[in-house]
């Protein structure tokens, strides 16, 4: 019996066969979906044998360009892979005109398994890891966006809706307000009902600190994948809902200079075999292997910085003074942190990792994050001592805050090499440099503005 024809897929397939199109398309590793649109009559390949697509579809660079030193797209001949539907993940996409739906497709090799390059495979490996543990990792998501204006605003390159030159209207924050959630309902209301639509529980939604910015929450869960598959699918949700609205829906990590950037920060406990959280101890201090997970993340946490801030642009969050940390430190309840462990109530005692960027593919970084703190729990690691409010531990490791040295960091880790593995850890790399040697041939306003005349 074939993935169609499970009682459990039925109403999937039946989904697809009665639709106008099918839009099927893999997360690459930046993050970004790519695909096809598809006749109806592929529903029963989707769930069963599968589609071809290029393995080299998934190493592409963040501009859709093949990465020349990856080895796939020249040295290979660019040949095939099949891929086949996630079968959640098949729904109407409630923000087209018509009847059609959506398949987000994962690669698959000739014995099951999982292409190397696959995101959502690079995740399913780490967790096997903790199911051979005996532990299942549980997630929850705080994600950040901005919803902005590219087309009308009065010669800006982006701004919030309605906003002018003047830097005064349109640009006003009103954050936790309720204000500015109005200001965006019909919008809002439109991202809740298609993301409930496909299965994805947001339970909050708040205004944040940057104007048209906000933050929505996703369910904490046991099955880490899926709570990945789901951030991945929000993000492509409210960037078509605000298509249909005439704005910009972005994750750029930081889309305004002046203003707050945007974070994904994620909430993780581990349970035991029973389903028990192992991490619970008094309200005052976890359980001792909370601090082994701690130190892992810590110990591995410069080397995987690539996987929370892939891109140029991702380092503009890190700076003295803000939010986004730039050591590898933590704290209870210490929101200056990178690491927060919140114990108030000891049955959800947990960590908060808050160095990622929205900008981010949720997959790596849960894979970063989880195979870090499986080895710290396995290792018993130590974190280090604690930092207090912005008083910083002094054994607290410096973070990589320039993109080009987060990609050197990647590219010589062994922890790199073995949550990932070697070839993932060569051609990731490869993808990168590229994408930093096209930021060395651009020069910047700011450049000419300062040197052309005056260096």
């Amino acid at each position: 019996m074939n993935a169609a024809e499970k009682p459990q897929h039925a109403d999937r397939a039946a989904l697809m066969a009665q639709s106008d199109l099918i839009e099927a398309f893999i997360i690459d590793v930046n993050g970004v979906p790519r695909g096809k649109w598809l006749q109806p009559d592929k529903a029963r390949a989707l769930l069963g044998s599968g589609i071809a697509m290029p393995r080299s579809a998934y190493l592409l660079d963040i501009w859709g360009r093949d990465i020349m030193e990856g080895g796939i797209a020249f040295n290979t001949g660019d040949p095939d892979g099949l891929c086949v539907a996630v079968p959640h993940s098949i729904t109407n996409m409630g923000w087209a005109p018509g009847n059609n739906a959506q398949a987000m497709l994962t690669m698959r090799e000739p014995d099951g398994g999982y292409f190397y390059l696959d995101p959502r495979g690079v995740l399913a490996k780490v967790l096997e890891r903790f199911t051979a543990a005996g532990l299942t990792p549980a997630l929850g998501v705080e994600l950040e966006f901005y919803l902005v204006d590219s087309g009308h605003t009065g010669g800006l390159k982006i701004a919030p809706r309605g906003a002018d030159e003047s830097g005064w209207r349109g640009w006003q924050i009103d954050a936790v307000g309720l204000g500015e959630i109005h200001d965006y309902e019909p919008i809002l209301r439109e991202m809740m009902a298609t993301a409930k639509a496909q299965g994805i529980t947001l339970e909050t939604l708040v205004s944040e600190s940057g104007p048209g910015q906000f933050e929505v929450t996703l369910k904490y869960a046991t099955d880490a994948l899926r709570v990945a598959d789901s951030a991945t699918l929000f993000k492509r949700t409210i960037k078509q809902v605000a298509r249909k609205h005439g704005l910009t829906a972005t994750f750029m990590a930081k889309p305004y200079g002046q203003w707050a950037g945007s974070g994904m920060h994620v909430h993780m406990s581990v349970l035991d075999s029973r389903g028990e959280n192992i991490f619970i101890g008094t309200e005052s201090r976890a359980a001792p292997v909370l601090y082994h997970a701690l130190g892992g993340i810590i110990q591995a946490m410069p080397d995987t910085m690539l996987t929370l801030a892939p891109h140029a642009n991702s380092y503009r969050r890190f700076a003295p003074g803000v939010h986004a940390p730039t050591f590898g430190d933590w704290g209870h309840d210490n929101r200056l942190a990178a690491m927060r462990v919140i114990t108030s109530d000891p049955s959800a005692s947990r960590i908060e990792h808050r160095v990622a960027g929205a900008d981010c593919n949720p997959y790596f970084a849960f894979a970063a994050l989880l195979g870090s703190a499986l080895h710290g729990i396995e290792t018993m690691a130590d974190p280090g001592p604690e930092t207090f409010g912005d008083q910083r531990s002094p054994q607290a490791p410096p973070l990589p805050i320039a993109w080009s040295a987060a990609v050197d960091k990647f590219a010589d880790s062994a922890y790199i090499a073995d949550i990932f593995g070697a070839d993932f850890q060569r051609v990731f790399t490869a993808c990168k440099r590229q994408e930093v040697n096209e930021f060395r041939r651009r020069i910047s306003d700011v450049e000419y503005d300062a040197y052309l005349k005056n260096a």
